[in-house]
C-alpha cells in the first residue's frame, strides 16, 4: 500500500504541474468535488422489488434483466450493501428511497396509508451515517396500476387512491427533511401512457393536471421537502404516448415552481439533456437530474464514461449550476454485481464533475468571444489527454477510498464473504 501511495503521489505531482500550466489549481478542484453529494438510488440493490411483499411484478414500464447472485432480500441486507458501496465512493452522499421500501412489520399497509413511521428505520440509519434522504412515490407494481394508468386514470376512485399516495409521500418527505436537517427531494414519476396510438391525448393530461394540483395543494416548507416532477418520452407499454411528457412537466414546473427532473435515459437516444439544462434553469429555480444511460430505449444502464456524461458535468460547472441542481442516479442492472454497479456509476459521475472543475473555462470563453475558434477547439482536444486519472486517484487516496485499481478487490472480497452466502 505504501508503494502504491507513493506512485499515486508521484503521478499527482506531475499532473498538478501540467494543470498549473493551464492556470488550473488541482487542489481547488479537489475541494470542489469533495463538496458534491450524489443521491444513490436504493433500488439498484434489490431490482426495485421493495419490501411490501405483495407479490406484484414491478410492471409500469420497468424491467430488470439478469439474475446475478447476492440480491438484497430484506432492509438490513440492502442497507449493508449500500454502506459497502458508499465506503468505496469518495465524498459524503445521500440515499434516494422509493415508497415501496417501507418497513411495516407484518402489517399490510397500502400505499395511500403510508406514514413517516414506516420509514423510521431508514431515517435512523441515515442519521447514524450523516446522510440525507430523498424520496419517490411508487406508482407501479400495484393492483391499481396494472392497466398502466395512475394519476391520469379514467376511474376517479383509482385516481384518488394515487392522489392520496402522493399526498402521503410529500408528508413522509417533509418528515425526513425535518429529521435529518437537510431538504428531502420528493420526485414524482408515473408510468401512465399507451402502447399504441391513442385517440385522445388531451383528456389524460387534463386528469393528470387536476391530480397533481390536488397532490400539491398543501404548501410544505421547502426547507424540509422539495417537490420534483419527472418527464419521460416512452417506455415499455407506453411506446406511443406518455401522459407526463417533457413539455407537460416543463410547463407544470414553470407555472408551479416545482423542480423539473430530467432523466438522461428518458429521451430519444439521439437527444441530449445536457443542452436542456441552461434553458430550463432560466425558468425554474432548481432542477433534479437522474443520471442514467439509455441503450436504444430507456433501459437504465449503469452510468459509464460517455460523451453525454461529460457534457452534463461540463454544463453544470460551466453554468455554475451545482447549487441549483440536485444530482441523483437511476439505473438497475441485475446482470452484474449490484454493489459494483453503484460504485461504477457513482465514481464515473464524480470523475466527470472533477474533469469539469479542471477545465480552464475562462480561457475557452475568451477564445470564443474573440472568435478564435481554432484555439478553442485545440484546447478542448488537449484537455482530453490531460492526466485526470492521476488527480482522481490522489483525491481517493486523500479521503481514504480505494483508487481505480483497488476498489474492485474490495467488491470481490465482499461478494465472497457476504453476497455469496445469501
Amino acid at each position: 500500500m505504501l508503494e502504491l501511495n507513493e506512485t499515486l503521489e508521484a503521478a499527482y505531482s506531475v499532473a498538478r504541474q501540467m494543470y498549473e500550466e493551464l492556470g488550473i489549481d488541482t487542489e481547488a478542484a479537489i475541494h470542489q468535488i469533495s463538496q458534491i453529494a450524489l443521491s444513490l438510488h436504493c433500488w439498484q440493490g434489490d431490482d426495485i422489488s421493495g419490501f411490501e411483499n405483495n407479490g406484484e411484478d414491478i410492471s409500469g414500464g420497468l424491467a430488470i434483466t439478469g439474475a446475478y447472485p447476492g440480491k438484497a432480500s430484506c432492509p438490513e441486507e440492502l442497507r449493508e450493501d449500500i454502506e459497502k458501496a458508499m465506503s468505496l465512493i469518495p465524498g459524503q452522499h445521500r440515499l434516494n428511497l422509493h415508497a415501496n421500501y417501507a418497513e411495516t412489520g407484518n402489517q399490510k399497509i397500502d400505499r395511500n396509508d403510508l406514514q413517516p413511521e414506516h420509514f423510521q428505520n431508514w431515517i435512523d440509519w441515515a442519521k447514524s451515517f450523516g446522510l440525507g434522504l430523498d424520496f419517490n412515490p411508487t406508482y407501479f407494481a400495484h393492483a391499481k396500476a396494472k392497466d398502466g394508468f395512475t394519476l391520469a386514470h379514467p376511474d376517479q376512485g383509482i385516481r384518488q387512491f394515487w392522489i392520496d399516495h402522493g399526498i402521503a409521500c410529500r408528508k413522509i418527505g417533509e418528515y425526513m427533511g425535518k429529521s435529518l436537517g437537510t431538504p428531502c427531494v420528493t420526485d414524482f414519476w408515473i408510468p401512465d401512457g399507451f402502447k399504441d396510438t391513442p385517440a385522445d391525448r388531451k383528456t389524460p393530461r387534463l386528469r393528470l393536471l387536476d391530480s397533481l394540483d390536488e397532490v400539491f395543494s398543501e404548501t410544505i416548507d421547502p426547507t424540509f421537502n422539495k417537490d420534483a416532477v419527472e418527464c419521460k418520452l416512452f417506455g415499455i407499454g407506453s411506446e406511443s404516448y406518455v401522459v407526463g411528457s417533457h413539455e407537460f412537466y416543463l410547463g407544470y414546473a414553470i407555472k408551479n415552481q416545482k423542480l423539473l427532473c430530467l432523466d438522461s435515459g428518458h429521451f430519444h437516444p439521439t437527444e441530449s439533456i445536457s443542452d436542456k439544462i441552461s434553458s430550463v434553469l432560466l425558468w425554474v429555480d432548481e432542477m433534479l437530474l437522474h443520471v442514467s444511460r439509455g441503450v436504444r430505449w430507456d433501459s437504465d444502464h449503469v452510468v459509464t464514461w460517455t460523451d453525454e456524461l461529460q457534457a452534463i458535468a461540463l454544463e453544470l460547472v460551466r453554468g455554475n449550476y451545482l447549487n441549483r441542481v440536485h444530482l441523483g442516479l437511476d439505473f438497475f442492472d441485475a446482470s452484474i454485481n449490484r454493489v459494483a454497479a453503484w460504485v461504477i456509476g457513482s465514481r464515473n459521475l464524480l470523475k466527470a464533475l472533477l474533469m469539469a472543475f479542471l477545465e480552464p473555462t475562462q480561457t475557452l470563453r475568451q477564445y470564443e468571444l474573440e472568435g478564435d475558434y481554432t484555439s478553442r477547439l485545440a484546447l478542448m482536444e488537449q484537455l482530453k489527454m490531460m492526466p485526470l486519472g492521476a488527480v482522481w486517484d490522489y483525491y481517493c487516496m486523500k479521503v481514504g477510498v480505494p483508487s481505480e485499481r483497488e476498489w474492485l478487490n474490495e467488491i470481490k472480497h465482499y461478494e465472497q464473504d457476504v453476497l455469496s452466502r445469501r
